[in-house]
């Protein structure tokens, strides 16, 4: 939990220091975040396929933070949570699409290297990734919807974003312990 608590700190950071007016802070710490973790993930030997969040959350906070300081000090307004959401979203759906869910490489590294070709392996990282995938786009809807509706929402907001991490990594902590209970009771 830790480990994937840790991945997101720089979406954690921008949702605590950003406001709907000024994104600028919450940009550069979420960059400077980003690529300190990913710098020193790589450095402990991490490969790159079980960095896939911290290569992307480099580029979105990289890019905002620029777009942030050079062109309006909230380039994404009242939307910036929705629109980081679906950032990680697309990051998500974009990895299950190229049959390389973003948790296959996380959960390499903390497995024995007999697992790894294993389909079933594949299809728990599949499910993992999936969820967490419907969690940020269901999550960055209600975002977007609450920043139209009622843009005030901050506890609401608060609410979403803590729902949106930690319902997605406690189905990560349980479902490859459930999938294992359930293939151990069926090999008896």
């Amino acid at each position: 939990m830790l480990g994937y608590l840790r991945t997101f700190l720089p979406w954690i950071a921008f949702a605590v220091i950003s406001t709907p007016h000024d994104s600028r802070y919450g940009a550069l710490v979420g960059a400077v975040l980003a690529a300190a973790l990913m710098t020193a993930e790589r450095r402990r030997g991490k490969p790159w396929d079980a960095l896939i969040i911290e290569a992307t959350s480099v580029v979105f906070f990289g890019a905002l933070a620029v777009a942030a300081f050079t062109a309006a000090k909230a380039p994404l307004g009242a939307y910036g949570p929705a629109v980081s959401d679906e950032w990680l979203a697309l990051v998500a759906w974009g990895s299950l699409a190229v049959r390389h869910p973003f948790t296959l490489g996380i959960a390499r590294t903390m497995t024995p290297p007999e697992m790894h070709d294993n389909p079933l392996f594949y299809r728990v990282n599949a499910v993992i990734t999936a969820v967490w995938a419907t969690a940020f786009t269901v999550t960055g809807a209600v975002l977007a919807l609450l920043a139209h509706a009622a843009p005030h929402a901050t506890a609401a907001v608060i609410i979403v974003k803590v729902a949106a991490f930690v319902l997605p990594a406690l189905f990560t902590l349980r479902y490859p312990k459930a999938v294992a209970a359930r293939h151990q009771a069926l090999a008896r």
